[in-house]
């Protein structure tokens, strides 16, 4: 076993009609379909859609990091 470990960074873009917090949970649920190992998330960006002079749509940048197996 090693006593370090390794990570990578991947950058995703969730979205969410509700909330901001559900926009990084929505990135995080759909990429826990594929990948392993998640430690850590960074909000990059926050934007939103503007309909009838309100909030319409969130969206959040983050970047993931993982862990890579056996590091």
């Amino acid at each position: 076993m090693s006593n370090h470990h390794t990570y990578k960074m991947i950058e995703l873009v969730g979205s969410s009609p509700v909330s901001i917090e559900e926009a990084i949970n929505n990135a995080l649920a759909e990429a826990a379909k594929s990948v392993r190992m998640m430690e850590w998330f960074e909000v990059l960006e926050t934007r939103g859609h503007i309909v009838n002079e309100r909030v319409g749509h969130f969206q959040v940048t983050i970047k993931v990091g993982f862990r890579i197996a056996n590091s």
